[in-house]
C-alpha cells in the first residue's frame, strides 16, 4: 500500500492535526480518523464478503497525536494487507475494494485542499505524485 498519509503525517507539525479550514470543515486529525476506520471497516468487510459495520480503533482524542494518528495508520494498514493477503475473491470483495480506493482518493484530494487553504507544505513524496506547488 501507499504510505502517502505516513508521509504526510510526518511532515506535518503536529500541531496542524488540530487545524481546520475556516468553513464548514473538520480537522486534518478528523480525515484521519476517517481514513483508518474506513480501512479497518473495508478490512473486516473484505473478510466477511460483506459490509458489516463501520469501526475506527482511533478515537477522536487521539487525532491531535501525530505518534498515535501514525501507528493507527500503521496498524490499519496491516489489517487491510491481511483481509486481501490470499483469499478467493468474489465481486462483492472487488467492490468494496474498489469502494475503498475511490475513499482514499478522495480524503487525498481533501488534504491537498486543506494544505493549500492552510498554507501548509506538502512532502516530496506528495508534490512529485500529484504534482503539486509548495504554498509560498
Amino acid at each position: 500500500m501507499s504510505r502517502s498519509y505516513r508521509d504526510l503525517i510526518q511532515s506535518l507539525p503536529e500541531s496542524a492535526l488540530g487545524q481546520q479550514l475556516s468553513d464548514r470543515s473538520n480537522t486534518i486529525g478528523a480525515q484521519m480518523w476517517c481514513v483508518v476506520g474506513a480501512r479497518e471497516s473495508y478490512a473486516n468487510a473484505i473478510s466477511s464478503d460483506g459490509w458489516v459495520g463501520f469501526d475506527c480503533s482511533l478515537s477522536g482524542s487521539d487525532t491531535t497525536s501525530r505518534e498515535r494518528v501514525l501507528d493507527a495508520l500503521d496498524r490499519s494498514e496491516s489489517r487491510l494487507g491481511e483481509a486481501i493477503d490470499g483469499i478467493e475473491w468474489t465481486e462483492t470483495r472487488d467492490g468494496l475494494l474498489l469502494d475503498l480506493l475511490e475513499h482514499e482518493s478522495q480524503h487525498q484530494g481533501q488534504l491537498i485542499r486543506y494544505g493549500y487553504a492552510l498554507g501548509l507544505q506538502f512532502p516530496e513524496s506528495w508534490v512529485l505524485r500529484w504534482a503539486l506547488d509548495q504554498p509560498q
